[in-house]
């Protein structure tokens, strides 16, 4: 999927995508769906609608978890998949309904740098 700039989902993707040139992959995600309402790749290997829709099984099931825990005042944040190479970062807007999704090459990307861009760009997906 390609994305437009004309919605707030394609400015989100647009703009992570400036901060952040050496990404693999971005997407945002509607949680209830599981559908990417904008997405990017740099990588062939790396669908993100794929992605989106496993990922969103993820934060279903963390908020399930959340709820049977009765942690009613906890929210999730983010959630950070570590594999060999790649850094899998999902974002959740305030409002848990919507997520970036972001893959960076572990070696080449600062979590903290990757982890900022989001928090930075999360309110601007509505």
């Amino acid at each position: 999927m390609a994305y437009s700039k004309n919605n707030p989902a394609g400015q989100t993707v647009d703009a992570i995508i400036t901060d952040l040139p050496g990404l693999m992959a971005v997407a945002v995600v509607d949680v209830t769906s599981g559908m990417a309402l904008a997405s990017h790749t740099n990588s062939p290997n790396i669908n993100p609608e794929t992605a989106a829709a496993y990922n969103t099984e993820v934060v279903k099931q963390k908020q399930k978890a959340m709820s049977a825990l009765k942690l009613t005042n906890e929210t999730i944040e983010d959630i950070l998949i570590t594999l060999t190479t790649q850094l899998h970062l999902l974002k959740l807007n305030p409002a848990g309904n919507k997520f970036i999704y972001l893959v960076v090459n572990s070696r080449e990307t600062n979590l903290a740098i990757a982890r900022e861009v989001l928090r930075s760009h999360v309110a601007t997906m509505n």
